[in-house]
């Protein structure tokens, strides 16, 4: 059971090591107000909460085999996004709303 406890706790932990990183690259880009802070806290908290369905379900409806397929998996292609720091491409340009730009940087 401590395998458990400790495999979620570092993974919130990194999950929170991340959601500061790419709010304070984005907040200059934004404008640096509270509304950038709000958008990253709403995106990553609904991350998480995903996260934790994504492992309910696999739980509930799959092997343990699949299940370790599955994961496996999605870890490889969460490898292959990295680095996760923002290119300059997502930066707003005018033409896009600032809300779309927002999420997508998220």
């Amino acid at each position: 059971m401590a395998i458990f406890a400790l495999t979620t706790f570092i993974g919130a932990f990194l999950l929170f090591q991340v959601q500061p990183l790419m709010a304070s690259i984005s907040f200059p880009w934004f404008g640096g107000g509270p509304g950038v802070w709000t958008a990253c806290m709403l995106f990553f908290q609904l991350g998480l909460l995903a996260g934790y369905a994504y492992a309910h379900l696999l739980v509930q409806w799959l092997r343990p085999r699949t299940q370790a397929a599955v994961h496996l998996t999605l870890l490889a292609l969460a490898l292959l996004s990295l680095p996760i720091i923002p290119s300059a491409r997502w930066k707003p340009n005018g033409d896009v709303s600032a809300n779309v730009t927002k999420s997508w940087s998220c």
